[in-house]
């Protein structure tokens, strides 16, 4: 039988290294996969998480299970410590779309890592314009009048490129699924 991690989270607390390890062991890839999602550098995004978890030991008192799962709440903290390391590192290039939607769901983002990876590798394959087009129709909810203001457009330019690039992006999620690919 697992060990629950509010179990894991109060060994942390008591300064358990046991506990520490495992908790470390049982959350690493997500940890890492978001670190490597906002801030785009494998060294940097380690660091990022090793801070995350090195929080997380430090505040695991801290931690209230009513308030929401501990893999929500460690993921958090992740989060915390990679948009800390994006004000430092200005050399980092942001994802304005990827940190829009870390920050304005945090509660989503346990759940949205692995499928994130998967859309981020589809759309990093949907020519450029219709990518950004796309961002920011689906992720800001900018209407193709906004669109066509934001990229320089003209309207129908605007609308043809969301279209298209949803279609370029149904495609290449349809073929990564068919192909067993991240």
């Amino acid at each position: 039988m697992a060990v629950s991690d509010e179990t894991l989270l109060a060994g942390m607390a008591a300064d358990d290294p046991d506990a520490a390890a495992v908790f470390v062991r049982r959350h690493q890839g997500k940890v890492y996969g978001l670190a490597l999602l906002l801030v785009g550098v494998p060294a940097v995004a380690e660091e990022v998480a090793q801070e995350a978890f090195v929080r997380a030991w430090r505040h695991a008192d801290a931690f209230d299970a009513r308030r929401g799962r501990a893999t929500t709440w460690l993921l958090a903290i992740a989060r915390n410590a990679a948009i800390d390391v994006l004000r430092v590192r200005r050399d980092l290039p942001v994802d304005p779309a990827v940190m829009a939607e870390t920050i304005a769901s945090p509660d989503r983002l346990a759940e949205r890592v692995a499928d994130g990876a998967t859309l981020d590798a589809a759309l990093a394959r949907v020519p450029a314009e219709q990518a950004t087009a796309v961002v920011l129709a689906a992720v800001f909810g900018l209407t193709g009048v906004e669109i066509a203001e934001r990229t320089g457009v003209p309207l129908g330019t605007a609308k043809t490129r969301v279209r298209l690039g949803l279609r370029h992006l149904r495609d290449e999620l349809a073929t990564m699924r068919e192909v067993g690919a991240p």
